[in-house]
């Protein structure tokens, strides 16, 4: 089953910035937007990995979502497993 999680942030120079991330067949993908660039900025786990900050918004916004019965505990343990893997 897709399941899809957006929010915005705004990046250290004031710049705000769409996060999306799609989890398929057990994977989670990031997509990240910033307001002065067009296009779209894609990390898979492979080449290019998300930055621990944004897989922190993640657990986060997963966190809440749990609370209001939206997202799967199984969701944020993968977070949690994926955050691990990455350098701080």
């Amino acid at each position: 089953m897709r399941s899809c999680h957006e929010w915005t942030v705004r990046d250290e120079d004031g710049v705000k910035r769409e996060i999306r991330v799609i989890k398929e067949a057990g994977l989670w993908r990031f997509q990240s937007k910033r307001d002065d660039v067009e296009t779209w900025t894609y990390y898979d786990n492979k080449k290019t990995k998300p930055p621990a900050a944004d897989v922190e918004s993640l657990l986060e916004v997963l966190e809440r979502k749990y609370r209001r019965r939206r997202a799967a505990h199984s969701d944020i343990q993968l977070a949690k497993h994926m955050l691990s893997l990455l350098p701080r």
